[in-house]
């Protein structure tokens, strides 16, 4: 089965960096499409970027200049480079496998398969 893996989060200041990691099992990832995307307290969740089998990018425009998404199908891997982190940037964040049928190069679709999520909070 589809099995997502993140980590790479925890607390950070203002103005900080981290890296997400997700490790993808149970698909032939090359193929895909991966987002990531996030949720805060009382807030729905929401795509922050995906990247699609070609490697193209799509930022929602609250990261774009700050955010970096990319993959490594070697690993099975796709990433989520994080800079210039805000407090607003507070979330769990959670890799997706794109619904294939549905989505486009333009348009993520997500897939049922989330990961268990990795809590990035940003607070001096």
């Amino acid at each position: 089965q589809v099995q997502l893996v993140e980590s790479g989060g925890g607390l950070v200041q203002p103005g900080g960096s981290l890296r997400l990691s997700c490790a993808a099992s149970g698909i032939i990832f090359r193929l895909n499409a991966v987002a990531w995307y996030r949720q805060a307290p009382g807030k729905e969740r929401e795509l922050v970027a995906h990247i699609t089998s070609g490697s193209s990018t799509i930022y929602a425009d609250s990261v774009k200049g700050r955010f970096t998404i990319s993959r490594d199908n070697a690993k099975n891997t796709v990433y989520l480079q994080m800079n210039s982190l805000k407090p607003e940037d507070t979330a769990v964040f959670y890799c997706n496998v794109a619904n294939a049928l549905k989505s486009t190069t333009s348009t993520y679709v997500p897939s049922n398969y989330w990961g268990q999520g990795t809590q990035v909070t940003v607070s001096s």
